[in-house]
């Protein structure tokens, strides 16, 4: 199997942030107080990473995937708990495109991917303890099982 260059990665990665931000505008709506405040930092924060690649790819020569109109999910969201679990996936989802990012990048680029996967691992971790989901943490975070 061919290793994809840095840009590959890195536009697979940009997929991804699109897909969790439109996740995240079906999960907020399901979500009251502190965790509806969580699902808005968590969606800023993938925009942010969005918008870096769409910036990054576009002056590098790279190819900026578009982004669609809609994403299928993995689920029906109709309440808290569905919202929540969709959340750690979303989270979990998109570390694994970051996680497979870093065999392709190198500097800063690498550390842009680990970035991403740490905390992408940490926010899919807090999704789970306010979901009351078991186990909270995952040994290998965007590892696929």
């Amino acid at each position: 199997m061919r290793q994809p260059s840095a840009a590959e990665a890195l536009a697979s990665a940009l997929s991804a942030e699109y897909a969790a931000i439109y996740a995240y505008g079906r999960i907020g709506v399901r979500l009251t107080g502190a965790a509806r405040d969580s699902a808005r930092q968590a969606e800023a924060a993938h925009r942010r990473r969005r918008d870096t690649l769409v910036v990054q790819l576009s002056t590098s020569g790279g190819t900026v995937p578009p982004d669609r109109a809609g994403y299928a999910l993995p689920f029906p969201v109709t309440d808290r708990a569905s919202a929540l679990r969709l959340a750690a996936e979303v989270e979990e989802r998109t570390a694994a495109h970051w996680r497979a990012a870093l065999a392709a990048t190198t500097g800063a680029d690498r550390d842009q991917a680990l970035a991403a996967l740490v905390e992408y691992a940490v926010r899919a971790t807090r999704w789970r303890k306010t979901a009351g989901t078991a186990p909270l943490t995952v040994p290998f975070p965007g590892r696929p099982t």
